[in-house]
């Protein structure tokens, strides 16, 4: 039955909000519901700004009042803009944006909303239960007789429960052995949910494990008894910590029919209440905030500012944080603002002379028209008048809480004193926040640098190193980066790699940074503001819109022909942009360029998390790049070693396989040549030298060249290798020994083939015949560069068509799976598989079995020399 009535229209304008929710206050509080007031004031704000605001309509607001509830109704003028239903699954976008909470809030705070429609109107009402107010449990009153006391039994026990972090009993008191039947050491260590029968009130949304977690909580539930059965209870929670910072939760119980002795007093209305000297209600830190208050900083922040604009009948409000040097401030959270723009701008804490123009007094604005500039945070938003308080801990300025109204003179001292105390109340538990939040923010970044520094440390390579710097930054940092490389002095940046966090946009974004004049090199550290791409991509856009449209006119400056970027690009770099120069072993080598979108700003944690990001870059590109060039050096000295291209010899098949071992960058000592010596013969050699590298590569180079001026001289075998050997002694401490198999063949007019061969050390050449049978070709005879004298003589081979000569290095024959090794026996076993088959043919079966006989990569070097006789009739 509705026992009351109350309605107001308000005018499509932002005051009208304002309004709205002095009416529903100054109603609530007349027929003495102020324990529901702060709810209905925070839905009533939401709703009318959704009408006025973002539908553009007039708002009718109706409050109802019946003996168990309060209903209230906002209706406006706009029946088109739909309302997702309560059972549908509705993303309404984020909490920061401006609008569109209304229906989560209702769904949060209401026991029963909806949305109803006519042809004309759409209304969304709410109501909310009125809180029963049992006799006894008020926080004052008149004296009252026995009879009409609370009941209670003749000795109240008080259960004292302790309960842990992890939700164990830690404590038990003897009233709570008396209520339960529990004796302490019986439950100590036992989670509560064993003993909690939840939930004995209907209706609550909280599990035991949740209620635990909360500040403070009270409400009914059942406890488990010893003799099974399960006692009504009314608890009472405290979230506490001990000296070290450990976190338990005290529970307070008695029977539910003693929930007077526990009960929190209900909130009188505001004319019992205690007021302070100018009449205002000095509210405590769970009233301002409403309990329990959010966990997180950027939730208690919000909440703040809208419940210090609805405590003042304010059209906006925004909150500040201080910087680590309290020179300026941030913007964390607002209210009736453009936030999207606002959101981590910053301000200085001491923006003119005297107490109005310093964040570390209350100000107080009546008209900002009067004083232009005043409030930097509100020029152009339409606000008048301004109060402003400090947030301060132990005397140090942590930030700053304003409230503004679109009229002038809406604000005096008194309304200052009442924010100051708010503000007084809050301060301690944001910078309790603060400090959180940045301890979680220093912890994370330190991960991030550390899996930065892993990933740039596990390549070499430059072209994936750019790739990671910018997939790092993306979208952790930046919404879009850029990378410019710089490759000596002389040279101009270019631009290397760009990415953005939606891959439509990266032709767009390349296209334009193409165009532009790339930022300058400068080595000072620090992120510095780079304003070009914003301003030519707005330009260009605005000038191809107006092109579009067949208008003329447009921006005087000279843009650039053929950047030609959407709108799209433009607003993708139409935010900050910053360049954080690449500097390693004292040398800019190229920039990081981190951009965000349109109306959107870095903050300065994010900016020297990038710093720290791009030192480490930076080194990483350099090792890059100088692996790169040193890979460049061996890979170009190791083709100077080895012969261009093999002979085409009438009658004899010819195939090498050169395998180098390690990373590219090491010159290997293996080599091999065929080469003509004079008319119908032609000198052939396989060799090693003992190690890798420059020294190496210098005995490889002239052992390779030495052997065909001597072979062309007209020398023997021996001779030649004689005469090497020398010259290798006299290279002196740079000298290697060299193992070499050298010959000199002639094929025969019969079809086969005459060697004549020398094997120095090295391992012996095998021949397979065409009846499958293996055997060494050669005799083992010294290495060369170890002793001065060598004795060494030729071995005449004659290779019948079809026959095989192998000769490989040592890497094939040590080639090593755990103890096992492939050696000269196992080669010759997978040679004589290869009957019948060509020297390509023979040399690849020998370089795959050698592959497949360890799961382990090469670590040596390996060359394959085959050579067959296929005779007159090529097989």
């Amino acid at each position: 039955m509705i026992t009351a009535r109350a309605a107001a229209s308000f005018e499509p304008v932002g005051r009208s909000v304002a309004s709205a929710r002095s009416f529903v206050r100054d109603t609530l509080q007349g027929w003495g519901f102020a324990d529901i007031v702060d709810d209905a004031v925070v839905l009533t704000s939401e709703l009318v700004t959704n009408a006025v605001v973002h539908a553009g309509t007039s708002a009718d607001v109706l409050c109802l009042r019946s003996d168990e509830d309060v209903r209230i109704e906002v209706a406006d003028r706009y029946p088109e803009r739909e309302i997702p239903l309560q059972a549908t699954a509705v993303n309404m976008g984020s909490p920061d944006r401006e609008g569109g909470r209304g229906l989560q809030l209702c769904a949060a705070l209401a026991g029963r909303w909806g949305v109803e429609y006519t042809p004309t109107h759409k209304t969304v009402w709410f109501q909310l239960d009125l809180p029963a107010r049992a006799v006894g449990t008020r926080a004052a009153g008149p004296a009252l007789p026995a009879d009409l006391l609370p009941l209670a039994d003749d000795r109240v026990r008080v259960a004292v429960i302790q309960i842990d972090r992890t939700g164990h009993i830690s404590a038990w008191n003897e009233d709570a052995e008396e209520l339960f039947g529990y004796p302490a050491e019986q439950v100590t260590g036992k989670p509560l949910t064993d003993l909690a029968a939840w939930p004995h009130t209907p209706g609550t949304s909280t599990g035991i494990a949740e209620a635990l977690q909360l500040s403070r909580w009270e409400g009914s539930y059942g406890i488990r008894a010893a003799n099974g059965r399960v006692t009504p209870v009314y608890a009472s929670h405290l979230r506490v910590r001990d000296t070290g910072g450990e976190p338990s939760t005290v529970c307070l119980l008695v029977r539910d029919h003693e929930r007077a002795v526990l009960q929190t007093p209900t909130r009188v209305p505001a004319s019992d209440a205690a007021t302070s000297s100018e009449g205002q209600n000095t509210d405590p830190f769970e009233v301002f905030i409403g309990s329990p208050a959010p966990d997180d900083l950027d939730g208690l922040l919000q909440r703040t500012v809208e419940r210090a604009r609805d405590m003042l009948d304010g059209d906006s409000a925004f909150l500040l944080l201080a910087t680590d040097d309290e020179t300026e401030l941030e913007v964390r959270a607002s209210t009736g603002l453009p936030s999207a723009r606002q959101r981590f701008a910053r301000v200085p804490v001491e923006a003119g002379p005297g107490r109005y123009g310093s964040a570390r007094m209350p100000a107080v604005h009546d008209d900002l028209t009067a004083v232009p500039g005043a409030v930097p945070l509100l020029n152009g938003t339409g606000m008048r008048s301004v109060v402003t308080v400090p947030l301060k801990v132990e005397g140090r300025l942590t930030g700053s809480l304003g409230v503004a109204a679109e009229g002038a003179g809406r604000y005096s001292n008194e309304e200052a004193l009442r924010l100051q105390f708010a503000a007084d109340r809050i301060a301690l538990a944001v910078e309790s926040a603060r400090l959180g939040e940045l301890e979680r923010l220093r912890r994370g970044s330190l991960s991030f640098l550390v899996e930065a520094s892993d990933l740039l440390a596990g390549t070499l390579d430059r072209d994936q190193t750019l790739a990671l710097m910018a997939q790092m930054t993306v979208p952790t940092l930046a919404t879009w980066c850029a990378v410019y490389t710089i490759a000596d002095q002389a040279s101009e940046p270019y631009l290397s790699y760009v990415l953005h966090e939606d891959e439509e946009l990266i032709d767009g974004i390349k296209s334009l940074l193409s165009k532009v004049p790339p930022p300058d090199p400068v080595p000072t550290p620090g992120a510095r503001v780079w304003t070009t791409p914003a301003e030519v991509a707005h330009q260009a856009a605005l000038r191809s819109s107006m092109r579009s449209l067949g208008l003329s006119g447009g921006p005087t400056r000279q843009v650039t022909p053929g950047i030609g970027p959407t709108l799209a690009t433009a607003s993708a770099v139409g935010g900050e942009t910053v360049v954080l120069p690449l500097v390693a072993r004292n040398r800019v080598i190229g920039m990081l360029t981190l951009g965000k979108p349109t109306d959107e700003h870095f903050r300065q944690e994010i900016l020297e998390l990038a710093e720290d990001l791009s030192r480490r870059a930076a080194l990483a590109l350099d090792n890059a790049r100088l692996y790169s060039e040193r890979t460049a050096i061996s890979q170009s000295l190791q083709r100077s070693l080895l012969p261009p291209e093999l002979p085409m010899i009438e009658g004899v098949e010819v195939e090498v396989i050169y395998r180098a071992a390690g990373e590219g960058n090491e010159v290997g000592g293996d080599f091999y040549d065929v080469f003509p010596i004079r008319d119908g013969s032609y000198g052939f050699a396989i060799g090693d030298v003992c190690g890798t590298g420059p020294n190496a590569a210098a005995v490889t180079g002239l052992a390779r060249h030495a052997l065909r001026l001597l072979a062309r001289e007209g020398l023997s075998g021996p001779a030649v290798l004689e005469r090497l050997n020398s010259a290798i002694l006299d290279e002196g401490a740079r000298s290697r020994f060299l193992t070499l198999l050298y010959g000199e063949m002639r094929p025969q007019d019969d079809g086969s083939a005459e060697l004549k061969v020398v094997c120095a050390g090295h391992p012996l050449p095998l021949r397979l015949r065409q009846d499958g049978t293996v055997e060494p070709a050669a005799e083992p005879q010294p290495l060369l560069g170890v002793i001065d004298d060598l004795e060494l003589y030729e071995e005449t081979v004659t290779l019948d068509p079809g026959d095989v000569l192998l000769c490989v290095t040592d890497g094939v024959t040590e080639r090593r799976e755990g103890a096992r090794m492939l050696g000269d026996d196992g080669l010759a076993d997978v040679l004589t598989t290869c009957t019948g088959l060509t020297a390509g043919a023979v040399a690849a079966r020998i370089m795959r079995a050698v592959e497949r006989f360890a799961s382990d990569a090469p670590s040596d070097d390996m060359a394959i020399l085959a050579m067959r006789v296929p005779g007159l009739h090529k097989d």
